[in-house]
């Protein structure tokens, strides 16, 4: 039985566990379900909420959010730094959640500001 594109049901690997992301949006708050294999910004998007992003890749900053509860997975990210993770700043197009969480959004600037602070790269500053 297919599931999805390129994926095939087996019933000998489990489901993915699934978190409330609650993302905190200068529009409004919105809290969706996001399963722990997926990223972020993915589900948002297929959720209708429009979120920043140019690279899709966690290099350019552009989907910076700031994390206000819950820990995020960032191992899919070409440039996270353990500096940012001690700042509260996640990557939402290449973060997948933890446990349920609480996002504030379009943190882009501020997160450059902070990686100038910290002589990391922060491109499109």
């Amino acid at each position: 039985m297919s599931v999805g594109p390129g994926f095939l049901y087996n019933p000998l690997v489990p489901t993915p566990p699934e978190f409330n992301v609650t993302l905190v949006t200068p529009i409004g708050t919105h809290t969706i379900r996001v399963p722990a294999d997926e990223h972020i910004w993915d589900v948002a998007a297929r959720s209708g909420i429009k979120l920043p992003a140019l690279c899709h890749q966690g290099y350019c900053l552009t989907c910076a959010g700031r994390l206000e509860e819950g820990e995020v997975d960032q191992s899919d990210s070409v440039q996270y730094f353990a500096q940012d993770r001690e700042a509260g700043f996640v990557l939402l197009c290449t973060g997948r959640p933890c446990s349920d969480l609480r996002v504030r959004t379009h943190q882009q600037y501020e997160m450059r500001k902070f990686r100038k602070t910290m002589d990391l790269p922060a491109p499109y500053s």
